[in-house]
């Protein structure tokens, strides 16, 4: 695969190591942006960080206060290895805007460990202890899984990208819905109309604003919003009035950790699931950027990943992975500095150290994050449109490899019980739309561009009516265009 032109900043031109702090990535922002724009990743990435851990230690039993205590430690945990990600030590950290915290890909498998664990109270310990020899084990194959990246030029980095927006889409979609599934308003016209009010709010602020205010459209969108709601009753600020002010994460507050092998192997199926989805963000956020991944890159965020998991356990977190809504963030508002992130890496740790400050954000209404995050979501799958514009669709095998991954990936959107006969280990990487959609885009460009050149010239000129034929005849091809 040739190497694929890059169009950086000065610092490709030069050679001087200061070179690289003339790059955005690089850049330190005014105290008062910095704060409010680290804010705005808090904000758009909260949600995604308690879930996990109120669904596992619902299914476990813990009282509210427990429960709260488990919130906290995601949060904090989240913040170190944002810190681990975006700082970087020695050789551990992407050095990108990459913001880190529990994945969902490991909701089930330990949802899993704990139905087939017969004192609840083992549970998270069991859970913990597989989440560390995963992550070590994960930091040990990250240089040899970031090698893969050369499978990845921009037919599938493009395909990918856009995969990681539509499947984040349907979250944003269920949050306008309300906070509760079950609940008879579920997806009411109150919420939903919050929920659009809020786009409206961020659009119109988009459109008419500049400068600062139009970089943080979104926090201000999400103040708006709960505002907005209060009249409605959807606002609760019961979660600030009951919160505690100090609250250090004890380690191993839930027991030491066990280590079965059924759970380890589980976990470690998961570990290999966040690697892949990780290496796609990195190299989705590269190109947002105009830092593109290598092999370097990827490697040292992959131990930033599997480091920072294998630490969350001594602090009774769970496994991180790259979050893909805050690429549609640094997508949106352009603020590409690794150091705003990092400020919100550090509001996590605060908000893990203080149960009040971490529910002041938990403040804001579901309905006003599905509002704001269709804009965020969608600001995703439009970078990977704009990395296909670059993938060199006029060939028939790019479009083909295009075509059918973008079909695989959203099998669990579109039909998610389409995998239900499988076994449970196989559907934590098949309901996985980004894993699956990024496989089959890797071995679909290994298929068509370098097992054989065979058809490497076809061109496609338009779309093909039914009954077409792609020949290798340019004269045939303008026959068929419309």
């Amino acid at each position: 695969m040739a190497a694929k032109p890059q169009v950086r900043n000065a610092q490709d031109a030069g050679s001087a190591p200061d070179d690289r702090e003339t790059h955005p990535v690089d850049e330190t922002l005014p105290p008062l942006k910095m704060v409010t724009s680290g804010l705005q990743h808090v904000a758009a990435m909260y949600a995604g960080v308690v879930a996990p851990p109120l669904i596992v230690g619902a299914a476990v039993g813990l009282s509210g206060t427990e429960l709260t205590f488990l919130t906290g430690a995601s949060l904090f945990t989240a913040g170190l290895a944002t810190f681990l990600q975006t700082l970087g030590v020695w050789k551990i950290g992407a050095r990108l805007p990459f913001v880190n915290g529990v994945t969902f890909a490991g909701v089930a498998p330990m949802l899993a460990i704990v139905d087939t664990t017969d004192d609840k109270a083992d549970a998270l310990p069991v859970i913990f202890g597989a989440i560390i020899v995963a992550g070590l084990l994960g930091f040990l194959a990250a240089p040899w899984f970031s090698r893969l990246v050369r499978f990845f030029p921009p037919v599938v980095t493009g395909t990918v990208i856009t995969l990681i927006g539509v499947s984040l889409l349907p979250v944003a979609f269920g949050w306008a819905q309300g906070p509760n599934p079950a609940a008879e308003d579920y997806g009411s016209t109150t919420f939903l109309s919050l929920a659009g009010i809020t786009l409206v709010v961020v659009l119109l602020l988009r459109r008419f604003t500049r400068g600062f205010l139009k970089q943080i459209a979104v926090l201000v969108g999400l103040v708006i919003g709960t505002l907005i709601a209060i009249p409605f009753g959807v606002t609760d600020f019961s979660p600030v009035t009951e919160a505690d002010i100090v609250g250090f994460p004890t380690p191993f507050h839930f027991g030491g950790p066990q280590f079965a092998l059924a759970a380890i192997i589980s976990m470690c199926v998961v570990m290999l699931v966040s690697m892949t989805e990780s290496t796609a963000d990195m190299l989705a956020l590269g190109e947002i950027v105009e830092r593109p991944a290598d092999e370097k890159t990827i490697a040292a965020g992959l131990r930033a990943d599997t480091l920072g998991s294998a630490i969350s356990p001594f602090f009774n977190g769970f496994m991180c992975s790259a979050f893909a809504q805050n690429i549609g963030l640094v997508a949106m508002t352009r603020i590409r500095s690794r150091f705003v992130v990092a400020c919100g890496g550090g509001f996590l740790v605060l908000m893990g150290l203080s149960p009040v400050a971490a529910s002041l954000i938990s403040v804001v209404p579901r309905p006003v994050l599905g509002g704001a995050g269709v804009v965020l979501f969608g600001s995703v799958a439009a970078s990977g449109i704009q990395t296909l514009v670059k993938a060199g669709l006029e060939k028939d095998n790019n479009v083909l490899i295009v075509a059918v991954s973008l079909a695989v990936g959203i099998i669990p959107i579109t039909a998610p019980e389409f995998y239900h006969a499988f076994p449970e280990t196989a559907k934590i990487i098949l309901d996985s739309g980004i894993s699956t959609g990024c496989v089959a885009a890797v071995l679909l460009n290994v298929v068509f561009n370098h097992l054989g050149r065979g058809r490497d010239d076809d061109e496609v000129t338009a779309p093909m009516e039914p009954g077409d034929e792609i020949s290798g005849s340019h004269s045939a091809k303008a026959a068929h265009v419309h």
